[in-house]
């Protein structure tokens, strides 16, 4: 048998964080090392970091980027390993990976299939190399090979998918099982999306089987650069079977997983099976030979890790929970803020918000231990390994609930006793007389009084307005981190006021919708996530009716009123948004799955959704960043692109009135 020993490496990089990287990788390779590994892969463009956006162009980044690839090849005593980074060629700039083998540089191989998609802007910066073209680089002096190539080391024969490459028809790893590759590796950065391991899991498991090669896919970890989460789960498999697959929403630096495998009963499955096609016309130059010989070793049992809390019912609540709370921590630390600020209303999403930050700081507390948390922390002073997780808590979650007299005392306690629950430092400010004092200005330059009949929204606003200048005070002085508390489905309509509840650095729950929201309250009011249970207080948020509390008291105002149901409303989002259907098509559909509407209103609803969706195009390009969860984004910087001014869907709106009066 012919048995080795190969491994992935998930990191937590960072954009041009190049010590800190480096760091992470080479602690990975002694990882490695230490469980004798002989093959080990890491994400792609692991060295910069994957969200360097238009820094990519920068020459002085490319020329980083090969420096720190040579302060890392003195590392990798006795393994192969392959390393991401920029690499211009020519002139032109590509994705590329680079094979190292103990200690020597071999070649580079560019990325064929370029992610330029939703989240992804991969042609922006790079392009994408030809298939079956091969050529050389010159790097200080010495020329490398460069392109589409297959590594020979000790009789086994290595090719490479890089991330895309594996997930369109044409995929590489067609051509490679043709020219009988042992072992593919996926260095990749795959986005968190929910449910999206399962297709990772589908191609690397098919790959490893319809390719006859063992397959290693390493992905990236944690925040990288602001609004994209990775979620690790590296994966090694063989002949169609999990050898190996780690954690994912890990808040540890590093993971390596590893796994032996066997090539001679790859080869062997690869000669029993009659529907392989050895490609007999293949350029054996496009082989580039190193100089490694694989130890002897013996068979080894792996591990296929799954977390309990991936095999329930309850996925897409726990993925939601671990998925922000990784991204909230990570942006924390990244960012240098020393704790998160909420203006905690006593409503659904800022409740949410402030569940997260409690969920952020217990996930990585239980994960890391004292020691590792207050070294991800090491900048706040006031925090050591003494520290208990209440008192943490206390001290990096700032809570203020700021009551006009549209205030009620239900949403007051109920914002009390969501920041006692998870321990926060809680205020109550009573803004209403700051309220009355722009009232005032306002009156002086309108020259009459301002009434609820005439002036609804701007009176609405200016109660929202008037408490973002405290929190942001709050977040000033103490170097906090304000976060926004605006959800996906209010963003869609604007039903938000700008300068006011969308004030914030970063807007953790812009990506979900409020129907979901709403639901995972629940959940954790009475399950919770895995490990951490339930939290009870949230009952006194989930018995309300959703509300903006910024009319009179006796108006029983509610965001449903004000809006339309939210199931509906994002509903009707999908339909508009995502599937990109016209009022007409919408309205159809709706009939279909609201029956319980009648035809004008469900029209009226449609028209209510297309004519706020085009006129608060603005309020979404100002929005705080958000964190990518789900293919139904509507970030305009990442996902979503509209125009800010347009014409309505006038003329569609007609003909779709023209349907329902036919009728």
């Amino acid at each position: 048998m012919k048995l080795i020993k190969t491994a992935a490496a998930v990191v937590n990089q960072t954009p041009l964080a190049w010590e800190t990287n480096k760091q992470n990788i080479v602690a990975a390779i002694h990882d490695a090392q230490s469980q004798n590994v002989s093959i080990l892969c890491f994400p792609e463009l692991c060295i910069s970091g994957y969200g360097c956006e238009d820094a990519f162009l920068s020459a002085g980044l490319q020329k980083t980027a090969l420096e720190i690839l040579f302060e890392i090849i003195p590392e990798t005593s006795n393994m192969v390993v392959t390393l991401g980074l920029p690499l211009e060629y020519r002139g032109v700039l590509f994705n590329a990976v680079a094979i190292v083998a103990d200690g020597k540089l071999i070649g580079f191989v560019p990325k064929q299939n370029l992610a330029g998609d939703g989240i992804h802007y991969e042609p922006r910066w790079f392009e994408a190399w030809p298939a079956n073209h091969q050529t050389t680089i010159e790097v200080d002096g010495t020329n490398y090979p460069l392109g589409d190539l297959i590594f020979q080391f000790d009789g086994v024969l290595i090719g490479l998918e890089i991330c895309e490459d594996a997930w369109v028809a044409t995929r590489p790893g067609i051509q490679q099982a043709k020219r009988a590759v042992d072992i593919i590796l996926n260095p990749s950065a795959s986005h968190f999306a929910f449910d999206k391991q399962t297709v990772r899991q589908r191609f690397v498991l098919e790959g490893s089987r319809a390719f006859h090669a063992s397959y290693v896919y390493a992905n990236l970890l944690g925040n990288e650069s602001g609004r994209a989460i990775y979620d690790g789960g590296a994966m090694i498999a063989s002949a169609g079977k999990m050898l190996a697959s780690g954690p994912r929403f890990s808040f540890a630096d590093h993971h390596v997983i590893s796994a032996v495998i066997d090539v001679d009963l790859t080869r062997m499955n690869r000669a029993r099976s009659e529907a392989f096609q050895l490609d007999y016309q293949f350029d054996d130059s496009s082989v580039i030979r190193g100089e490694f010989t694989f130890p002897q070793i013996h068979p080894e049992e792996s591990t296929v890790e799954v977390d309990s809390w991936e095999t329930g019912n309850d996925l897409k609540e726990e993925e939601f929970s671990r998925a922000v709370s990784l991204a909230l921590f990570d942006y924390l630390r990244k960012s240098y803020s020393r704790g998160f600020v909420i203006s905690l209303s006593g409503g659904a999403d800022s409740a949410a918000v402030a569940t997260l930050c409690s969920f952020a700081l217990r996930f990585a507390m239980a994960e890391l231990g004292p020691e590792k948390f207050t070294k991800k922390l090491h900048y706040i002073a006031s925090i050591n390994q003494q520290s208990t997780e209440d008192e943490i808590a206390a001290q990096l979650i700032t809570c203020a609930y700021q009551a006009t007299r549209n205030s009620s005392d239900t949403t007051f306690e109920a914002a009390m006793s969501i920041a006692d629950a998870i321990h926060a430092e809680f205020h109550r400010f009573d803004v209403d007389a700051l309220v009355e004092g722009y009232l005032s200005l306002g009156e002086q330059a309108l020259a009459r009084p301002l009434n609820w009949q005439q002036d609804d929204i701007a009176l609405q606003n200016i109660q929202a307005r008037t408490r973002a200048p405290s929190v942001w005070l709050l977040a000033n002085c103490k170097g906090a981190l304000l976060l926004s508390t605006s959800n996906r489905s209010e963003a869609a309509v604007g039903y938000a006021t700008m300068d006011g509840d969308t004030c914030g650095g970063v807007s953790p729950v812009a990506g979900i919708d409020k129907a979901f929201l709403r639901k995972w309250l629940c959940w954790v009011e009475e399950i919770g996530p895995n490990t951490l249970g339930p939290l009870p207080a949230l009952r006194a948020i989930n018995v309300q009716a959703p509300t903006a509390e910024l009319r009179p008291q006796n108006s029983k105002q509610t965001d449903e009123d004000d809006l339309m149901p939210y199931e509906l409303l994002d509903a009707i989002e999908r339909a508009a948004i995502r599937d990109k259907q016209v009022p007409l098509e919408v309205l159809q559909r709706m009939t279909v799955q609201f029956t319980q509407y009648n035809l004008k209103q469900l029209a009226d609803w449609v028209q209510r959704f297309f004519t706020l969706w085009c006129r608060n195009q603005w309020k979404r390009e100002r929005y705080a960043p958000s964190f990518h969860l789900d293919d139904e984004n509507l970030d305009p910087k990442t996902w979503c692109r509209f125009p800010i001014l347009s014409g309505g869907f006038q003329r569609e709106l007609k003909q779709m009135w023209e349907w329902v009066d036919s009728k």
